[in-house]
């Protein structure tokens, strides 16, 4: 808490002139050689995600996601923006493990279980009679954040992705880039 007050009035007349004007910013991340703009990045999105977990009350996002982030269908909503978090329900549900439908985020070209910027994943099993689980995934509000949502069936063990919608995060909304209908089987 000292070390963040003595940057605040080391670099106060800093933070004030950016905040004055954006346009700074960019021009000063121009101006940086690789090296220390990679390490930048880092930083800031390391500080995006710090805030995000202070600032929100995860476990009441999640509660509430759980209650509302699937449709009749069993499938998770598209993702949404939650106070400091988007909010990526999934799943997988069906007779068996063999024959399923699912949805699930990709993150940057990775799986949201498996992304960088995950914040905090908590999955569910399904009540009854059906196999499977949901899942609810939070990671920060980051600006260009790429998401494709993935809806998938696997049959006699084969998995088909029917459907992708990608959105991106741009200006704090996430924003629909495409769709598109996938008629070829691929593995998911």
């Amino acid at each position: 808490m000292m070390a963040r007050m003595a940057a605040t009035r080391r670099y106060g007349t800093l933070i004030r002139h950016l905040r004055d004007d954006p346009d700074t910013a960019v021009e000063l991340a121009q101006k940086l050689d690789e090296e220390l703009l990679v390490h930048l990045t880092a930083a800031l999105l390391d500080e995006q995600r710090r805030r995000a977990v202070e600032a929100g009350d995860r476990d009441a996002v999640i509660a509430q996601a759980f209650e509302t982030g699937f449709g009749r269908d069993g499938l998770g909503h598209p993702p949404w923006i939650e106070g400091p978090f988007v909010v990526c329900p999934g799943g997988l549900f069906g007779k068996n493990r063999a024959n399923h439908r699912c949805r699930f985020v990709s993150v940057n070209d990775s799986w949201i279980w498996e992304s960088a910027e995950l914040i905090h994943e908590e999955k569910r099993s399904l009540p009854g009679n059906e196999e499977g689980f949901r899942a609810i995934a939070l990671l920060p509000v980051q600006e260009g954040l790429a998401l494709d949502v993935v809806t998938g069936r696997m049959r006699q063990g084969q998995h088909a992705v029917e459907r992708v919608v990608s959105l991106e995060l741009r200006r704090g909304k996430l924003v629909e880039v495409s769709q598109r209908d996938i008629s070829a089987k691929g593995l998911m």
